[in-house]
C-alpha cells in the first residue's frame, strides 16, 4: 500500500476541502441508471460472469482519476491519495440470510483480475465470517450488489462529521426499458473531496469503460 500526502495549502479543492470538514461535514450521494445492455451480451457471448465484467469496470473506472482515491489519516490529520484502490464485495448465503466480505485486489491486467476475483468469491462462500477491518484493509472501497431489486434510489448513512472519503458503491438488478437493459447504480462520497460534478464523473468514466470493453478497445494491459 502505497500512498502520497496531499498538500492542503495547494490542493485544488482547498476552499470547499476546508468548508466541508469544518463548517457542513457531510456526503452527497446519487442514483442513476446505466446502460449495461453491450456489457451482458458479452458476457453470455464469453461465457463470462456479468456481475465480474461490471466490479472489474467499475476499479478501472474508479483508479483512473486521484479524486476517488483519497482518504483521511485522523491521527496525523494527513489528506491521502492512494496509488490503488481495491474492491471489498460481498457474497450473500441464502441460508443464514448473511453475508460475506471478499477482498479481491484490482489488477488492470482484465484476465488476472477475473481469474482472482472468481477465486476470492469462491472461497468467501466457504465461510459466513464477514470482515471489514480498515486498518488491515486501508485501501479499499465498498462494492455491493443489491441482486434482489432493481431500486430507484438508495441512500447510505455516516455518523455526522465523520470523514469517510472511499467511495460506496451500490448497484441493484438491471431491468429492461425501452428495449435496453438498465441497471442502477448508487455512487456515495465525502462532499469534502467530491462534489457533483465528481459523483456525476463516475457515470461517465463507466459508459467510457463499458464502451471500451465491449468494443474490444483495451490497453495491452487490459488482455
Amino acid at each position: 500500500m502505497n500512498y502520497k500526502v496531499i498538500d492542503k495549502e495547494t490542493y485544488y479543492r482547498k476552499g470547499v476541502y476546508r468548508h466541508f470538514t469544518e463548517d457542513c461535514k457531510c456526503s452527497t450521494s446519487m442514483t442513476a441508471r446505466i446502460d449495461v445492455t453491450e456489457l451482458v451480451e458479452y458476457s453470455k457471448k464469453t461465457d463470462t460472469k456479468f456481475y465480474l465484467n461490471f466490479l472489474y469496470l467499475l476499479s478501472k473506472a474508479l483508479n483512473s482519476r486521484d479524486d476517488y482515491k483519497m482518504d483521511y489519516l485522523y491521527k496525523m490529520d494527513e489528506l491521502i491519495c492512494y496509488d490503488v484502490i481495491h474492491p471489498c464485495h460481498y457474497v450473500f448465503h441464502g441460508d443464514t440470510e448473511t453475508c460475506t466480505t471478499v477482498h479481491s485486489e484490482y489488477c488492470e491486467n482484465y484476465k488476472t483480475f477475473y481469474e482472482n476475483a472468481l477465486r476470492d468469491l469462491e472461497n468467501a462462500k466457504k465461510t459466513n465470517e464477514y470482515e471489514f477491518d480498515s486498518k488491515k484493509y486501508p485501501n479499499w472501497f465498498d462494492a455491493s450488489y443489491i441482486s434482489w431489486l432493481s431500486y430507484d434510489s438508495l441512500n447510505v448513512e455516516l455518523p455526522d462529521g465523520y470523514l469517510y472519503f472511499p467511495p460506496i458503491i451500490n448497484w441493484g438488478r438491471y431491468r429492461e426499458e425501452n428495449g435496453r437493459l438498465m441497471m442502477p447504480v448508487t455512487v456515495r462520497l465525502n462532499h469534502a473531496i467530491a462534489d457533483g460534478f465528481l459523483v456525476a464523473n463516475v457515470y461517465r468514466l463507466l459508459k467510457q469503460e463499458i464502451c471500451a470493453f465491449v468494443n474490444g478497445k483495451r490497453t495491452n494491459s487490459d488482455l
